[in-house]
């Protein structure tokens, strides 16, 4: 699983999920049976190889339209801002589905 997130920063503690119009670097997060394997962090998108299983964004006006038309599913973190607590909730599927 694969999952790409908009970052303040390329920090795996400090930084915080922001909006897309405000990142600095998209992280990438790989899990698996339940652990990370591995947070990489991009400064341009078009770095990510791979299917990207969703992206994480923080509210429903996001310009997330090319994630849709890619079938890329889009999850939104209202509350979660770290990477541990936007992976804690994606696990337990406390992410909520994008509102359209």
């Amino acid at each position: 699983m694969l999952l790409l997130l908009p970052m303040s920063g390329d920090d795996t503690q400090e930084s915080e999920l922001v909006s897309i119009n405000e990142l600095s670097f998209w992280a990438t997060v790989e899990i698996e049976e339940g652990r990370v394997i591995e947070i990489n962090f991009y400064k341009d998108r078009s770095q990510i190889e791979g299917w990207l299983d969703a992206v994480i964004v923080i509210g429903n006006y996001e310009p997330i339209m090319e994630f849709i038309s890619n079938q890329t599913m889009v999850l939104v973190a209202h509350t979660q801002r770290t990477i541990d607590d936007v992976v804690e909730a994606y696990l337990f599927r406390e992410l909520h589905d994008l509102a359209l």
